[in-house]
């Protein structure tokens, strides 16, 4: 297997279906490609859906997370399931596109499999806000940690296994796209950017972004996650 990519869903039933069928028809008669749905503690009738639509899907597969401990949590459950030699992550709320994960794989395929490279998002068409918020972010993440992390939060994530199997004690929560790629950083990663289009949500809700609190949260989490990235000197 070439690829494993890993696709959290948590209350995510509406758009499984969806996923599945976007990666269905963007993978078509591929064998090198593994999508991994994690049923990250689901309350809702995600298990009954994998269960009942996994079978018609011979690419994909499902690992089960029993109680949901946070974002992070359960995308290492499924990059630790996947057999890929390059793995990586993208969401199931379909605002970001399955084909985007494909067309990473592509890259790296035309780059000779060079396991130094790191292919990450970088978002278009977003809210004047959200562009604001980030682009605050990634100024404060650059300064603070010296290197240059813009767009943190963008899908799809995919690198080398060798790369991943070099993280210590990566976070469980949201701090998992900034861990990633400030140790790509660290790492001296060839980072490749694709622009990734983002389009508002079909069906259900942001399971963080649920206005300027969660914001604010999701700031200090953030914050507090820099500095013990910074006093921890991860290499």
């Amino acid at each position: 297997m070439r690829f494993s990519i890993v696709v959290p869903c948590y209350n995510e039933e509406e758009n499984i279906p969806l996923i599945l069928d976007r990666f269905s028809q963007s993978i078509k008669d591929r064998s090198d490609i593994e999508v991994i749905l994690v049923n990250n503690g689901s309350t809702d009738n995600s298990e009954a859906v994998l269960s009942e639509l996994l079978p018609g899907y011979p690419f994909a597969r499902c690992v089960n997370v029993e109680v949901n401990q946070g974002y992070g949590f359960g995308i290492l459950s499924g990059l630790k399931q996947a057999e890929g030699e390059f793995i990586g992550w993208t969401h199931a709320d379909m605002q970001t596109d399955p084909a985007d994960v494909i067309k990473a794989a592509d890259i790296i395929a035309q780059n000779n499999f060079d396991k130094t490279i790191f292919v990450k998002g970088n978002r278009k068409g977003r809210s004047v806000f959200d562009v604001f918020f980030t682009v605050g972010m990634s100024f404060y993440e650059s300064l603070y940690l010296g290197q240059r992390l813009w767009d943190i939060n963008a899908q799809p994530n995919l690198f080398s296994r060798i790369f991943f199997e070099s993280w210590e004690d990566p976070p469980y929560d949201f701090s998992l796209d900034l861990y990633a790629l400030y140790l790509a950083g660290k790492n001296q990663c060839r980072l490749i950017r694709i622009p990734v289009r983002f389009p508002k949500r079909i069906h259900g809700s942001s399971k963080w972004n649920t206005g300027l609190g969660a914001k604010r949260k999701f700031i200090k989490r953030t914050l507090d996650f820099s500095k013990a990235l910074k006093k921890r000197g991860v290499r």
